[in-house]
């Protein structure tokens, strides 16, 4: 085969595109809940012929439309201990009350040795917390909040603790809260009317008090130019003369 057959040989088969997509972008749904790891830790025990480590990861997750959950996860894999520690939590899931971006009134709870104080803020407040509260508030959807925690810097027992402070909420009061707030709302809206002004309507009256105006002005405007004729003419006669 000579080296022009050749050539034609190879123009003839397809040119593969190395650049193209191999695969295709394909719109994945976003996840329910969102995951947020607080602490990962690596605990040993102790059994007979040596220690045992493993790694025990705290997670929370919320939906930040009132529905928040923590779980505990503990494998040899820090990957394996989030994956149970998230399985964990949807199991355990607390819907929490929120009116206007806050709670709907002050809240005090225990667990263990750590004591958490939540309490409603006005809007513009932001949420006004530390460490693991503010994870928890964030992925419930409160955006305006005041806290402090007391007795105890265990991030498991703080988590635990806020979490039960969001769900002792009294439903039958929460209600009348909201019911409040709503009926406040629309007071507000109907004591500041937004007012349109209304453009001036012709009547007839408004064309009577016009018309004796622009009769005016013409005659005014007759005078002027028959003066100024008058006057031409007498210049052309001394002229003349």
């Amino acid at each position: 085969m000579s080296i022009e057959e050749k050539t034609e040989f190879k123009s003839e088969r397809p040119v593969k595109n190395i650049m193209r997509k191999r695969f295709h972008d394909d719109k994945r749904e976003a996840p329910e809940f969102e995951e947020r790891v607080i602490e990962v830790r690596r605990v040993a025990r102790t059994v007979k012929g040596g220690r045992r480590i493993r790694f025990r990861a705290l997670v929370v997750i919320g939906n930040r439309k009132g529905k928040i959950g923590m779980g505990l996860g503990k494998s040899n894999d820090v990957s394996e201990a989030v994956k149970k520690a998230v399985t964990q939590a949807k199991r355990n899931l607390v819907v929490v009350p929120i009116i206007n971006g806050t709670i709907p009134y002050e809240v005090i709870s225990k667990h263990g040795s750590a004591v958490v104080m939540l309490k409603p803020a006005a809007s513009g407040t932001s949420i006004v917390a530390g460490g693991s509260v503010r994870a928890v508030a964030d992925l419930a959807g409160i955006t305006d909040l005041l806290s402090k925690m007391l007795g105890s810097a265990s991030k498991v027992n703080n988590v635990v603790a806020t979490i039960k402070a969001l769900s002792t909420f009294n439903p039958a009061y929460t209600e009348r809260i909201q019911s409040f707030s709503e009926n406040q709302k629309a007071k507000t809206v109907e004591t500041s009317p937004v007012v349109e002004k209304e453009a001036p309507k012709e009547t007839t009256e408004n064309k009577a008090e016009i018309a004796p105006v622009v009769v005016e002005k013409e005659t005014a405007v007759n005078k002027s130019t028959t003066k100024t004729k008058a006057t031409a003419k007498k210049i052309a006669k001394k002229s003349m003369k």
